[in-house]
């Protein structure tokens, strides 16, 4: 009788056993994200835990990883796993409110690692369990993190996971995140290669919310000597103050251009810079305190009108060095110059200008004509930056911030924001293209014009990257944005080989699958590496390098 109980009960305990491992179920996620330096607890992996309908409590106590993938295990320095039932993706503010299972400070010397603990489920909804890594300092950025949940043991019975869809994800540096320097949001990239090697980013400096102009918005900078592997601290560059006793916010600057002349060496920063409010009707609000709410946006309604007075329209400011960017100058005012009196507005496009084949200096700009209707077209200069010229613009159809490149025929490309695509997800949603072969006095709609690259209706970065391949000069253009129709997610670079007439869709790389700001610009390290900053779901501004051999095959 002994031996009978015996066995019915090793039976039943097999039975109840089997019928808990048949009702579990682990289904894992990957992200493809930047994994960033100066930030703790990168998310990379979910794990969603179903478990069977039960009175009994369900704990975890050991998960397997395993980092085969990664390209140098010194490159970390923590992993943690965090626990909820919030199946959105576990951001810094949601760890402080997430369960704890481990947490491993230590080298990981193996690429299989397993970590111990005693964490219970929520045994009435669903759990979800998140794998997060810290890295050091000293990660270069061309290495890549990778790690794989192999396994978990939940009340004693082992369980293993399918991890075939493990991702390879690119090291990063987060250059500007929330508050740093004091700075609430820091936002609208552009990034250049100074003569000296040295990177020079530009971004707004949105001091106290993240909102557009008008606010209390400076051009700031920060400096990377070393490759785009640290960062130098933030310099303002453009900052009007309390110009016309008007308090700081009512004096913001916005939408930086870079540009570097590969003559002179000198380097130019264009930025917009909004004194006051109109109203919407275009009339200056007159009584502005520091603590008046008052705002208006110079894209938005009558914000910016006719004119060349700093009280009737925006006004398009540069700025240049000539040590690298290491010192600034004062800001020269081109509006009156440039903008034609009846325009709305005249105003830098941001991201990063150009130098042409004859040394000609190239910003793309954009603007609202006599009418208010949006325009994308070029300002040029001839004498190395001391009188620009500003052009017709690119296309009929309301367009906006665009970047521009040379192609080898010596004609100029402008890629632009359309603000016809909004709506638009598949048929007919596509970047406006056009080309110019006279310094912008005419230009011809591109065959590739609102059909080959798709946008979310926000700005993108289009650049030439000029590389040596047998002892021969090559080049390529690279194009990088939301590679969506309807929300700014899936970071992507494209790549050309033909002048933008194709883009392999086999040689995409995807930088960060998650939602964004989406604006970003690309400049050239060496002839084996380009950089990227923009605008990521896991930092403000997130700097990468990329090696072409990723996409130039």
């Amino acid at each position: 009788m002994g031996f009978i109980k015996t066995f019915l009960g090793v039976a039943l305990f097999f039975f109840t056993a089997t019928c808990f491992a048949q009702q579990i179920s682990i289904a894992s996620k990957y992200y493809t994200i930047p994994v960033l330096k100066n930030k703790d607890n990168n998310t990379l992996v979910r794990l969603k835990i179903d478990l069977p309908q039960n009175p009994r409590e369900f704990f975890m106590t050991r998960l397997s990883l395993d980092f085969s993938g990664t390209t140098d295990l010194n490159d970390i320095k923590s992993v943690s796993v965090f626990c909820n039932t919030d199946s959105l993706f576990l951001n810094a503010e949601k760890i402080f409110q997430a369960g704890s299972f481990a947490l491993y400070n230590r080298p990981v010397l193996k690429h299989s690692l397993q970590l111990q603990g005693n964490l219970r489920f929520d045994k009435n909804k669903i759990n979800y369990l998140w794998v997060t890594i810290s890295l050091n300092e000293t990660a270069k950025l061309q290495n890549r993190i990778s790690v794989a949940v192999t396994g978990i043991i939940v009340n004693s019975q082992s369980f293993k996971i399918n991890y075939a869809d493990v991702v390879a994800n690119r090291v990063g540096t987060a250059v500007r995140q929330f508050m740093q320097d004091n700075v609430h949001t820091s936002r609208i990239p552009g990034i250049a290669t100074a003569a000296n090697g040295d990177l020079l980013a530009v971004y707004d400096a949105r001091y106290d919310s993240r909102r557009d102009l008008q606010g209390d918005i400076d051009i700031a900078l920060n400096r990377s000597t070393d490759r785009g592997n640290t960062w130098l601290p933030m310099q303002v560059i453009i900052d009007k103050g309390s110009w016309g006793n008007l308090p700081e916010k009512f004096n913001g600057v916005s939408d930086a251009c870079i540009l570097v002349d590969k003559n002179t060496r000198d380097i130019f920063v264009a930025g917009l810079w909004m004194h006051g409010i109109l109203d919407s009707s275009g009339a200056w609000i007159t009584g502005l305190t520091d603590t008046s709410s008052g705002w208006n946006h110079q894209w938005r309604n009558k914000g910016s009108q006719p004119g060349f007075s700093p009280k009737q329209t925006s006004q398009f400011l540069i700025v240049k060095s000539t040590d690298n960017g290491k010192t600034w100058s004062e800001p020269v005012n081109i509006t009156k110059m440039c903008k034609k009196e009846d325009w709305w507005l005249f105003a830098p496009a941001p991201g990063s200008g150009i130098t042409l084949a004859d040394g000609t200096l190239v910003f793309p700009t954009q603007g609202r004509d006599e009418e208010g209707h949006p325009f994308s077209n070029i300002t040029y200069s001839k004498d190395n930056g001391k009188t620009w010229v500003t052009t017709n613009a690119a296309v009929k159809e309301a367009t906006s911030e665009h970047m521009v490149v040379q192609l080898q025929d010596g004609s100029i490309m402008a890629n632009m924001r359309t603000n016809a695509n909004k709506g638009l997800t598949v048929k007919g949603n596509g970047r406006a293209i056009a080309v110019t072969y006279d310094m912008g006095k005419t230009w011809k709609e591109h065959a590739t014009s609102r059909n080959a690259l798709p946008e979310p209706v926000c700005m993108a970065s289009l650049y030439k990257h000029e590389y040596y391949k047998s002892g021969k000069k090559q080049s390529v253009l690279f194009f990088l944005n939301p590679n969506s129709a309807t929300h700014r997610k899936n970071i992507t670079l494209k790549v050309s080989y033909d002048d933008g007439k194709t883009w392999p869709q086999e040689e995409f790389i995807l930088l960060d699958e998650l939602s964004g700001n989406g604006y970003s610009c690309i400049t050239t390290i060496d002839s084996d590496t380009i950089g990227v900053l923009y605008e990521s779901s896991q930092a403000q501004l997130v700097f990468q390098q990329i090696n072409i051999k990723d996409t130039i095959k």
